[in-house]
């Protein structure tokens, strides 16, 4: 399973403390040791080689949106500033999230959790198409919307997956061992890899033409 490296860039000592925190109770996402301006960020991220960096705007020597363009990593703004500009220019500089301090845990585990399903799907096939950069765009705001029950076909395609013992599987294959159409198991496989449950990969068969093949994430 992969696991996301995270730093935290706050001037606040017992801020960071708390939001590493935070990180860490969330599966696959380790917090690194915080810092606490925008000149040790810098030197930071070339150094630790963090996944991802949740900087905050009033740092001691310089704004934190000034500095989200010249961090090479994907990033999110963590907040007091509430004003309209300051979401927009972090928005324009390149930040994948703005949350508004103070925070509750799960909003900033929802956050991760979208995340590492945005980074699953890019990084699920080396040759991306449109719809699957699409897919994986939308995790990014995804999370606040109710998820909907899961059918019972829905749950025999998981088990299936899950019976499969990571390896991979077809549509065609699982289609066939619960008993409905391919059509159908290709349907709700690709719901499944857009919210991460299941991750894909292209492979050529028999004839030479490729085919999706489908594994369990957990």
């Amino acid at each position: 399973m992969t696991e996301f490296r995270v730093l935290v860039v706050d001037d606040d000592f017992h801020v960071a403390r708390l939001h590493g925190d935070y990180v860490s109770r969330v599966q696959g996402f380790t917090a690194l040791d915080s810092v606490g301006s925008a000149e040790a960020a810098l030197r930071a991220v070339p150094a630790l080689r963090p996944d991802l960096v949740l900087i905050d705007i009033f740092l001691p020597d310089r704004s934190g949106l000034d500095l989200l363009p010249q961090l090479d990593v994907d990033c999110m703004v963590l907040s007091a500033a509430r004003d309209a500009e300051s979401v927009h220019k972090a928005r324009r500089r390149g930040a994948l999230a703005y949350l508004i301090k103070p925070f509750d845990p799960e909003t900033l585990s929802t956050k991760l959790r979208q995340y590492a399903r945005y980074r699953k799907l890019l990084e699920s096939n080396g040759s991306l198409d449109q719809e699957l950069v699409e897919r994986a765009l939308r995790q990014l705001s995804g999370g606040d919307s109710p998820k909907k029950p899961r059918s019972v076909t829905e749950q025999e395609i998981r088990a299936a997956l899950e019976r499969a013992s990571g390896q991979h599987r077809t549509a065609l294959e699982v289609a066939q061992e619960i008993g409905i159409s391919r059509a159908t198991a290709q349907r709700y496989l690709s719901v499944l890899v857009e919210e991460g449950a299941v991750s894909v990969s292209l492979r050529y068969g028999t004839t030479g033409r490729p085919e999706h093949h489908y594994r369990f994430s957990g």
